[in-house]
């Protein structure tokens, strides 16, 4: 997994290489990185407790549930796309290659 100070200075990094300056676009990055905290949290919830859950309603009532990390791990994650739209980013490229996506 990649650690968190790579991907904030990768972030950093993008938006100097579109020209983009400003405390508010570091701002959106560093909510983007507490989200981001909060996507792992929410994985490892997920891994930890499983899908479904067990609850109890009462002194001698249990059942089952969804995982409630499940649904918020998606909200999370939507909420990151929309602050990387935002500022514009996209996927960077693993090697660097400019010519990648060009067909031959």
């Amino acid at each position: 997994m990649a650690r968190k100070t790579d991907i904030k200075k990768d972030l950093v990094n993008q938006l100097e290489r579109n020209g983009v300056y400003g405390h508010h676009y570091l701002d959106l990055i560093d909510d983007y990185m507490a989200l981001w905290d909060i996507k792992n949290k929410l994985i490892r919830d997920i891994k930890d407790r499983g899908v479904v859950v067990r609850y109890q309603n009462g002194e001698t009532q249990w059942g089952h549930k969804k995982n409630d990390s499940i649904a918020e791990l998606n909200k999370t994650n939507g909420q990151m796309l929309k602050i990387l739209a935002e500022l514009g980013l996209k996927p960077s490229r693993s090697d660097g290659d400019p010519n990648e996506d060009e067909e031959m």
